[in-house]
This record gives structure tokens, sequence and C-alpha cells, in this order.
């Protein structure tokens, strides 16, 4: 195993699939302990064993990063666990597929907005007090191709990312003084069951691998990013806007 992250702590949301997954296994092999933090048991259970199995040390916590007492309790954890949290990726997302407003309910919204953008920040404030106490902290947000470029049918999540961009910036600015850093991974179309979930992965041969991203992300939290905070890298692979011209729910009108 490598030696970039060794003796550091890390909490990966939504890291049962994914980038979640591609993240905490990629800390993993630097050297970092990970708490894996999601709302499905058995796949968090499955990537600690995957942890395990290359000599790492991970904790599994079933948590939905939208409720408070579920994220205080995450973070008591981890400090009763490993001591201390130099890392939190605010990777745990939903969405749906693409809804014109006048269809788009209000529980659709609130559930998009408390998981996205309350989630982040739930999580931001629960690990703060510890990297403040240690003078020193890695925060990683994950936006979207949507925090920056509005699509039909997209307002909800597109609202929710564009959020959390605002919000890291905000958050690094108080932080910086502690020696904490916060930025966020920008990715466009990835190759995970959420984008099939909201029908935009089928017969896509333009999408990231979830581990390009963690690849990210590791850059992030390690020293060599020290010069780096409040900002956002945008990863748009393949599905640059630049490259492919239109959006996959821009391809036609849907409602034709």
């Amino acid at each position: 195993m490598g030696m970039k992250l060794n003796d550091r702590v890390a909490i990966v949301t939504g890291a049962g699939r994914g980038i979640g997954r591609a993240t905490a296994l990629t800390l993993a092999r630097e050297g970092c302990a990970v708490v894996l933090a999601a709302r499905s048991r058995s796949e968090i259970e499955a990537v600690a064993g995957e942890v395990a199995g290359m000599g790492g040390r991970a904790l599994a916590l079933v948590v939905d990063v939208g409720v408070e007492g579920d994220v205080a309790r995450m973070a008591d954890e981890t400090l009763r666990g490993f001591g201390r949290v130099d890392i939190l990726v605010n990777n745990a997302g939903v969405s749906i597929p693409f809804r014109d407003v006048t269809d788009l309910g209000l529980a659709d919204w609130n559930r998009i907005l408390q998981v996205n953008l309350t989630g982040t920040f739930l999580c931001s404030r629960a690990v703060l007090p510890a990297m403040i106490r240690q003078r020193s902290g890695k925060i990683v947000n994950l936006g979207s191709l949507s925090s920056f470029v509005g699509f039909a049918g997209n307002s909800a999540y597109g609202a929710s990312k564009a959020g959390i961009m605002m919000f890291t910036k905000c958050l690094a600015a108080e932080v910086k003084r502690y020696g904490i850093d916060v930025n966020a991974v920008c990715p466009s179309g990835t190759d995970t069951r959420l984008l099939e979930e909201i029908g935009l992965r089928q017969g896509r041969t333009n999408l990231i691998r979830p581990e390009e991203i963690a690849a990210l992300v590791l850059f992030l939290v390690t020293a060599e990013a020290s010069a780096i905070t409040g900002t956002a890298i945008e990863a748009y692979g393949q599905s640059n806007p630049l490259f492919s011209g239109m959006h996959p729910s821009q391809a036609a009108d849907r409602r034709e």
C-alpha cells in the first residue's frame, strides 16, 4: 500500500458504489483509514471487505446525510473509532429523471436539496470542530457539470449542485486560517448506477470512469494540493460540451 495518506482518516459519503466506492478504495490504497457512510448497509459492508482485503482499515456506517442525527452519529463514531478526522468527501447525492418544473413535486425537490446541498452542509459542520482542533483538514465536495450549465428538466439537481459551489467558496474563506482546504470536483457524465437510474446512461460511450474522479479527489486531499482551496476542478472528460456539442438531455425535445 502507498503512504501518501498514512495515519490519515477520511469520511466518504455515498461510499457504497460509484464515485464514492472508487474514492474510498483509492484513499485506502494510500494508507488512509476510511469511514464508509451510505444508506445501504450491504453495499458499504462489501466495500469495507474490499478495504480489509488490501490490508486497510474501514468502518461502515449506515447514514442518511440529510438527517442531522445520523450525521452527528457519523462524526462521533469516526472520532471514537479512529481518534481524528482529516478528510471529508461529500459525495452522497440523489437525483430523478429529468422533469419539467410544472411536473416536479415538492417532495422530490426537497429530497434532492436535502441530500445534495443540506447533506454537504451537515457533514462539513459535523467534522469541522475536530479539523479546527487539529489545525488541518481537507474537504472535497462533489459538484457537477450541472453546477454551471442549465439543462431543461434538471432544475432541482442543478440548483443543489450550484449551491454546493457557493458553499464551497464560503466555507473555504471561513476555515483557511485553520489550515483547512475546501474544494469541489465537478464531473460530467460518469459511469455510475445513478446515471442509469435517471435515464442518461444507455448507449453512451463517452462516460468518465469513477476511478478517474477518485484520482482527482486523491490529489486534492494530499499535501501536493496545499495551494488549492475555494475552487472547483471541472472534470468533464469526453462528455465535455466543448467536444459533444450537446448534452443528451438536449438531443431532442422530450415532449415530441
